[in-house]
C-alpha cells in the first residue's frame, strides 16, 4: 500500500500498454483499465504482477461511479490518472454517421467526468497527482476521414491547459503527451501506400513505437515538476507545436 498507484484507462493495448509497463517498471502499482479487451488486460496483469484490472464503458457515467467505488476497495487511491482511451472511426464528413459521432464525441465526455471522480480523491487527501492526456498530433494538423477523432484529440489539449489553470496553488500537474504516427492496431490496418506518404513527412523517416510515448509519460509521473498546462508532441519531427 505504501507504493503510489497509477491508473491508465485504455490499458490493454497499444500505447495504453506500454504505459502501464513503464509505469510498473518505475514502483508504481498499476491499475489497467479497459472496456472489451479483458483477456489481454488479463495477460497484461500477469506480467507486471503488481497490479489490478477495471472494466468500464466510459461513455457511461453509472460505470465510472462504479469504477471508482472498484477503485477505492482495490487500491484506496490514484496518484496518477493517464487519460488514453481512444478510438476512431473512419470516414469523410459526407459518410460519417450521427451516432459514430456521438459514439467518439463521449469519450471526451468520459475523460472529463473520471477525471472530475479521480480529482475529488486528490483534494481530499491534499496530496500532489499529475494528470497526462494522450492526445494526438493530429489534434493539431487535422487528418481528413477523421475529422470527430481530431475534435476529440484536440479537445482534450484545450481540457488539457484550463484543468491546469483551475488546478493552479494544489500541488496538481496536468499535462498532455501527442504522439505522431505510432505502431498501435489503429494503424497497423493501413494500406502501405498511406504508411508511405505518411513517413514521408516525418523526419525519422518512421512510425514511432508505444514504448516512446510510454517513456515521456513515464517522466511526467515522476519528474517534470515544473512542467504544468503543456502538450508535449513526440512525433519523430512530423508536427513542431
Amino acid at each position: 500500500m505504501d507504493k503510489p498507484v497509477a491508473l491508465i484507462t485504455g490499458g490493454a493495448t497499444g500505447i495504453g500498454a506500454a504505459c502501464v509497463r513503464a509505469l510498473a517498471a518505475e514502483g508504481f502499482r498499476v491499475g489497467i483499465h479497459y472496456r472489451s479487451s479483458g483477456e489481454k488486460a488479463q495477460a497484461l496483469l500477469a506480467e507486471i504482477k503488481d497490479g489490478f484490472l477495471v472494466g468500464a464503458d466510459l461513455a457511461n457515467t453509472e460505470q465510472i461511479d462504479a469504477m471508482i467505488d472498484k477503485l477505492k476497495e482495490l487500491a484506496g487511491r490514484v496518484d496518477v490518472l493517464v487519460n488514453n482511451a481512444g478510438q476512431s472511426f473512419n470516414a469523410d464528413i459526407l459518410s460519417m454517421k450521427m451516432e459514430q459521432f456521438d459514439e467518439q464525441r463521449a469519450l471526451a465526455r468520459g475523460a472529463w467526468y473520471l477525471t472530475k471522480r479521480i480529482l475529488r480523491q486528490f483534494m481530499v487527501r491534499k496530496s500532489a497527482g499529475r494528470i497526462i492526456n494522450i492526445s494526438s498530433v493530429v489534434g493539431h494538423t487535422g487528418n481528413a476521414g477523421q475529422i470527430p477523432y481530431t475534435m476529440e484529440k484536440a479537445a482534450l489539449d484545450a481540457f488539457t491547459r484550463s484543468l491546469a489553470r483551475e488546478m493552479a496553488g494544489r500541488n496538481i500537474l496536468v499535462n498532455s503527451v501527442a504522439p505522431g504516427f505510432i505502431e498501435t492496431d489503429m494503424t497497423s490496418g493501413l494500406p502501405a501506400d498511406v504508411k508511405k506518404k505518411m513517413m514521408a513527412g516525418i523526419p525519422l523517416g518512421r512510425i514511432g513505437k508505444p514504448e516512446e510515448i510510454a517513456e515521456v509519460v513515464a517522466f511526467l509521473a515522476l519528474k517534470g515538476t515544473y512542467i504544468n498546462g503543456s502538450v508535449i508532441h513526440v512525433n519523430g519531427g512530423l508536427y513542431g507545436g
